[in-house]
């Protein structure tokens, strides 16, 4: 170590001379192997002929890419500027109010880079969501997804939104229908809408699909997100069968969802229903950390999500007088509440632990 000297990173003729002084010293010599003590001219590397050595100097040296800063900042700084020149330009479209909403209030663009960014480390890091069979939903066109409802709170509507938005590959926005409570909320009313939901009814569902929209319904409602613990994964009635007769009168498919790990966020061991009717709420649940813990215990448990979207069921088939039929409507409500129960039972037994 003590002929050892200190070679600068960034020169590179000096690097390359230093290993081949290795190398020489390590390497024994052979037949055609320069002389010892002969060095190679300046920049000419050894064994390789002047000629080819002059001809690699006239090349031209590779130009940088437009568009890329060098050095240090090269594919960090730039994605930086670009981010702070989007923000403040969508600062400039909010203040100034140049911004588009739909009818029912739905806010694109506010969706997309604020509300999403705010549920995607739920998605990501917490939950962990597992999307399967994203390919049964239509790449275009409207359809109607049909999910089972549990949580004690709708997370599970926000995480199947998101799993939507950001595995389909044309990138599809799904349009949940909420119950009323929903938008008698402040605040939440209003964020509600800008994310696209709308009340639960058979009017704003048609309109949405007829504009060949995706659309997310949980029939079990307030009995299926409010069941007890005990009775985890076991689907509750799914209704009169509306839903079946929005997706007739449209011709749209019904593609089963299927979401393994939203029970186990609040076990519900119990329900004050005096408290909740004092409220004005379908239920006041009671766990084993609320309201004990107070606000701590509101946070959920970091179970591990799987949600998989089934194989559609084509209603387009049907005459139109369809949707006025009662037994084909049970018909096809019993169908698509049996393939996400087996769907469940499938994912429950594959699962490893309810939180890895």
């Amino acid at each position: 170590m003590a002929d050892a000297k200190v070679i600068p990173f960034d020169d590179d003729r000096s690097r390359g001379s230093a290993q081949r002084t290795s190398r020489r010293r390590s390497a024994p010599r052979r037949k055609g192997d320069p002389v010892a003590g002969v060095a190679a001219l300046p920049g000419q590397q050894e064994g390789q002929p002047q000629g080819a050595q002059q001809l690699a100097e006239e090349q031209p040296a590779p130009a940088e890419p437009q568009g890329r800063v060098p050095g240090p900042r090269a594919g960090g700084g730039g994605g930086w500027d670009r981010r702070i020149a989007g923000g403040l330009a969508f600062l400039r479209r909010r203040l100034t109010g140049e911004y588009e909403v739909d009818d029912f209030g739905y806010d694109e663009e506010l969706t997309d880079q604020v509300l999403m960014s705010m549920l995607r480390p739920f998605y990501e890091k917490y939950f962990r969501v597992e999307v399967k069979g994203i390919e049964n939903i239509p790449a275009d066109g409207g359809a109607l997804i049909v999910a089972n409802h549990s949580g004690t709170l709708p997370l599970d509507g926000l995480m199947m939104q998101v799993a939507v938005h950001d595995n389909h590959p044309d990138g599809r926005h799904l349009r949940l229908l909420a119950a009323d409570l929903v938008f008698m909320l402040p605040v939440i009313n209003e964020l509600a809408r800008k994310a696209g939901h709308t009340l639960a009814c058979a009017e704003d569902a048609e309109r949405l699909l007829e504009r060949g929209e995706l659309v997310g319904v949980m029939p079990e409602g307030f009995k299926g997100i409010g069941k007890p613990f005990s009775e985890r994964y076991k689907l509750q009635r799914f209704g009169r069968g509306g839903f079946v007769s929005t997706a007739l009168r449209t011709g749209s498919p019904i593609v089963p969802c299927s979401i393994v790990g939203a029970e186990e966020i609040y076990p519900m061991i119990g329900n004050a229903k005096t408290l909740a009717r004092v409220l004005g709420i379908p239920y006041f649940p009671i766990t084993p950390t609320f309201p004990w813990l107070g606000p701590l215990g509101a946070v959920p448990l970091p179970t591990k999500w799987t949600i998989q979207f089934g194989e559609p069921i084509p209603t387009d088939g049907y005459p139109p007088e369809a949707a006025e039929d009662p037994m084909l409507m049970f018909n096809l409500t019993d169908q698509v509440r049996e393939q996400i129960q087996h769907s469940l039972y499938k994912l429950l037994v594959q699962r490893r632990s309810v939180f890895f």
